[in-house]
């Protein structure tokens, strides 16, 4: 069993498509346990019944389809319009452009590529220095993963059979707090720069231009947090909006052309996902069935003793995750595992979800092959040694934003007794 579990392991170091490792290793477990091997396949049952899921493929669809407009460079005109005034104003407009464009594609690579591309030269434009420029592009691709329709937040509330309405309510502050964290920096780096003068007429043309844009995040927040719409009604709202908007008023994607093509890379990156989640739930049929959680608690509770140690190790373990694994199969891979351990030392299941994303956001910018290391070696021609160096002001603050996120459970429970005053929460064990 040992050597059929390391040939497998071999086969995912030699690149062997995920989808294939688990259903595998599903088939091989429940088989060599006596147990019919089509266990492992009712898990795509129980995961295909679940009306969150529906909000994948749409949320993906309207990401890419924003993606593919010029509703990037709108973004960026309307932020540096009202922001670009302030100390490290364009600074700013980086961070919230990429968070909101994070938060509706869901990818931090897509954002660099998008957003990184467009405010790049303007940031050196403005004699920011060149290292935190590219250190702060590269950063600040995945700061929006926390926020609302994000889909990695999606995916973790379906593994781990939690709320997204409660993940979404208690990743804002926390959120906010980690842009904050990069933002203090940003501006004390830019205060000797030259500032632009804030201009009604600008300010009033890129609101004009943004007309359009502009209403789609109000409406998806305002919509979940007021619980007017589910988070799979928020979707469609956004899929329907976003093409209405982009093909038909703006007319920047080509309904005969372009659109088609868009709909099939959204529809292969959502298949890619839910085959991998399908057949991962198979092998956490099997751990759950084996016990092996628990096992994994008993061990680890002969040398950890406190909640708050556990928290210090867990946090190691996922930014090691978290330059090791894509954010999809991360979730689907290690949330099933850690999710009973976590329960046992009395951590929420909410909090536990803000934590894991957190690591996974700074993982993307960890060395030695953080996805947006690569992503902006890739689009600015840099050596990656080079982003190495310039990212780890902004990794060390990240950092210290994901120790006051892990240790002040308040900032992601409390926000959801305000939206959900008289909702019951069931008691930890």
């Amino acid at each position: 069993m040992t050597l059929i579990i390391a040939a497998f392991a071999l086969l995912a170091i030699a690149g062997a498509p995920l989808f294939a490792i688990f259903s595998g290793l599903s088939v091989f477990l429940f088989h060599n346990e006596g147990v019919d091997p089509a266990a492992a396949i009712i898990e795509f049952n129980r995961l295909a019944s679940q009306p969150i899921l529906i909000s994948i493929p749409l949320f993906t669809f309207a990401g890419y389809l924003l993606a593919r407009s010029n509703a990037p460079k709108r973004l960026i005109q309307l932020s540096r319009a009202f922001v670009g005034w302030i100390p490290g104003g364009l600074a700013l407009v980086t961070l919230i452009s990429c968070a909101i464009f994070t938060a509706f594609t869901g990818a931090s690579g897509v954002t660099i590529i998008a957003i990184g591309g467009l405010i790049y030269p303007i940031l050196i434009q403005e004699k920011y220095p060149e290292k935190f420029s590219l250190g702060l592009v590269s950063a600040s691709g995945s700061v929006g993963l926390l926020f609302p329709p994000s889909l990695p937040v999606i995916l973790y509330g379906i593994v781990a059979k939690t709320s997204v309405d409660h993940l979404f309510i208690g990743g804002l502050l926390p959120g906010i707090i980690y842009m904050m964290f990069i933002a203090v920096y940003s501006i004390k780096v830019a205060m000797p720069l030259d500032r632009i003068h804030f201009d009604w007429n600008n300010a009033w043309l890129a609101l004009k231009e943004a007309k359009w844009d502009l209403p789609l995040p109000f409406i998806i927040l305002g919509g979940i947090y007021t619980g007017k719409f589910t988070v799979a009604e928020a979707a469609a709202i956004t899929a329907a909006y976003v093409l209405i908007v982009e093909v038909f008023i703006h007319r920047e994607v080509s309904i005969t052309k372009e659109l088609p093509k868009i709909m099939r890379d959204s529809m292969i990156l959502v298949g890619g996902i839910k085959l991998i989640l399908g057949c991962a739930l198979g092998f956490t049929s099997y751990l759950i069935d084996a016990q092996i959680p628990n096992r994994m608690f008993e061990w680890i509770s002969t040398f950890v003793h406190s909640k708050l140690v556990f928290l210090l190790l867990l946090n190691v373990f996922l930014l090691l995750v978290g330059t090791m694994m894509d954010i999809f199969s991360a979730i689907v891979v290690v949330v099933p595992l850690i999710i009973p351990i976590a329960l046992e030392f009395q951590v929420d299941p909410v909090h536990l979800g803000i934590i894991f994303l957190t690591n996974l956001e700074i993982g993307y910018l960890s060395p030695p092959v953080g996805m947006n290391l690569f992503m902006a070696s890739y689009r600015f021609g840099v050596p990656l040694f080079k982003l190495y160096r310039v990212a780890l002001p902004f990794l060390i603050i990240m950092l210290l934003a994901l120790l006051l996120i892990t240790y002040v459970p308040a900032l992601t429970l409390e926000p959801i007794k305000w939206f959900f005053p008289n909702e019951v929460v069931p008691k930890l064990p």
